[in-house]
């Protein structure tokens, strides 16, 4: 098998146990009888105690994993659902929304959290990032040097002033 298959499988079965992607080892989120807010289900831990690992990189970094993962897949099992309750057994339109909407509701609220593993897999499969910064996130690993600062411009010099548009 090719070593970069067998890589995006490691990644894709430590994102289905909800593990690092890195070591595989720690949690990326609350173990569940630690939740004691909702918010705890859905929030990740910020990063791995063993290897450092960042979770969330940035503010939104998960809107894409809940946009295209967690909606993406909802949407496929509700046209399926869909799909086999039209065709098999002829129900009336709201009998047919709540037999569609109802599991797809509950799988997205169950599945978010593996959403959010899946997209941190496929991350760190793609643009990996290590914890001294070498790596990931589209640039070199190169750091820039330090800029010297612009000197300011005097107090009391004019502001220049753009002549005004007659029309």
């Amino acid at each position: 098998m090719n070593h970069d298959l067998r890589r995006a499988l490691l990644y894709v079965r430590r994102a289905c146990l909800l593990k690092c992607p890195e070591c595989g080892t720690r949690p990326i989120f609350l173990p569940i009888l630690r939740i004691r807010r909702l918010r705890d289900y859905f929030t990740p831990l910020d990063g791995c105690p063993r290897c450092g690992y960042a979770y969330e990189r940035e503010t939104g970094y998960f809107l894409l994993a809940i946009w295209a993962i967690n909606y993406g897949f909802g949407s496929i099992l509700g046209i399926a659902i869909y799909c086999y309750l039209e065709f098999n057994y002829h129900l009336s339109l709201p009998m047919l929304l709540v037999g569609v909407i109802t599991p797809v509701v509950l799988f997205n609220f169950f599945f978010a959290r593996h959403s959010k593993a899946l997209f941190l897999a496929l991350d760190h499969y793609f643009d990996p990032h290590t914890k001294d910064g070498s790596g990931g996130g589209g640039g070199s690993g190169k750091t820039n040097p330090p800029t010297s600062p612009v000197p300011a411009a005097p107090v009391d010099a004019p502001t220049p002033v753009e002549p005004a548009l007659h029309v």
